[in-house]
C-alpha cells in the first residue's frame, strides 16, 4: 500500500488547504498568501469577523494572566493587535517579542506599532515558530493567535513553545475550530466558502488567498485533538474555551 504522506519522489506531503503539497512547498505557500493580504490584513480581519476578532483577543489578554515585568512573546504576531496590549500589560520593566515568520507582516505590524508610540519595551523578531531562535525558560507567556493552522508541523511548534517558555509559563493558542453545533456548522460553510473569498477578491482583489484561509480553518486539528497535542508536547492543566458557538476556541496550557 502506498503511504498516503509521501509524494511520487517519496518526499513526505502535508496539506496547504485542501491541496496536497511537499512538505518543503507549504511555508512558500503560506508565505505568498501573507505577502499578498498582509497590507489590508486589519480591514479584512474586521470585515470578516464583524469585529468579533477584538474580542477573541480581549479574552486572550484576560486569560493569559501577564502582569507588569513580564516577558511575552505572540508568535504569528502579524500586525500587533496583542502586542500592543501586551506593551501597556508588561510596563517599561517588561518585555514583549513580537515575532512573525512573514516578513510583509512583520512590516506591517512594527510600522503599525512605532507609528502609534509602541516603543522601548517591544523588539520584532522574524521567526519560525517550529524553531523559536530563543533561549530556554525564557518567557513568561507565549501566545499565537490565529497563525497555529499554518504551520507545518504543529507538534514540533508546540514543543518549541513549550522549552521557550519559564516553569509556571503559560501558551494560549487563539484558533479558528470546530463549530459546536449543526446549525451554526452550515452557516458557517455557507459562509466561508461564499463570503469570504468574495471580499478577498472586492477588497483586496485576492479571492484565492482567502479560499485557502476557509480551508486551513477546516484542516486544522478541533479542540479536543488540539487539547491532546498540546498535553502530549508537555504541557500540564490544558483547558479550552469555545467562543462563537466553537468557531474560535482559546487553548491554554501551562508548563510544569
Amino acid at each position: 500500500m502506498n503511504d498516503p504522506r509521501k509524494g511520487s519522489d517519496a518526499e513526505p506531503t502535508t496539506h496547504f488547504g485542501y491541496k496536497t503539497v511537499a512538505e518543503s512547498q507549504k511555508a512558500e505557500k503560506v508565505a505568498e498568501v501573507f505577502h499578498s493580504v498582509a497590507a489590508k490584513y486589519d480591514l479584512m480581519n474586521d470585515v470578516l469577523s464583524g469585529g468579533m476578532h477584538r474580542l477573541w483577543k480581549r479574552f486572550t489578554i484576560e486569560l493569559s494572566g501577564v502582569r507588569t515585568g513580564n516577558r511575552v512573546l505572540d508568535i504569528a504576531g502579524g500586525t500587533g493587535d496583542l502586542a500592543k496590549k501586551f506593551s501597556h500589560l508588561v510596563g517599561p520593566t517588561g518585555e514583549v517579542v513580537l515575532a512573525d515568520i512573514n516578513a510583509s507582516m512583520l512590516k506591517v505590524g512594527r510600522d503599525r506599532l512605532l507609528d502609534r508610540g509602541v516603543a522601548g519595551n517591544i523588539k520584532f523578531v522574524q521567526a519560525d515558530a517550529e524553531k523559536l531562535p530563543f533561549p530556554d525558560n525564557h518567557f513568561d507567556c507565549v501566545t499565537i493567535a490565529f497563525g497555529l493552522r499554518n504551520v507545518t508541523h504543529k507538534e514540533d511548534a508546540i514543543r518549541s513553545m513549550l522549552r521557550v517558555l519559564k516553569p509556571g509559563g503559560r501558551l494560549l493558542v487563539l484558533e479558528f475550530s470546530k463549530p459546536t453545533n449543526k446549525v451554526m456548522s452550515k452557516v458557517y460553510d455557507a459562509y466561508s466558502f461564499a463570503f469570504m473569498p468574495l471580499a478577498g477578491k472586492l477588497i483586496t482583489n485576492d479571492s484565492e488567498s482567502y479560499r485557502y484561509l476557509a480551508e486551513s480553518i477546516r484542516m486544522h486539528p478541533d479542540q479536543e485533538t488540539l487539547k491532546s497535542m498540546m498535553v502530549e508536547a508537555g504541557f500540564d492543566r490544558v483547558t479550552y474555551h469555545n467562543m462563537t458557538s466553537g468557531i474560535v476556541a482559546l487553548h491554554r496550557g501551562i508548563k510544569p
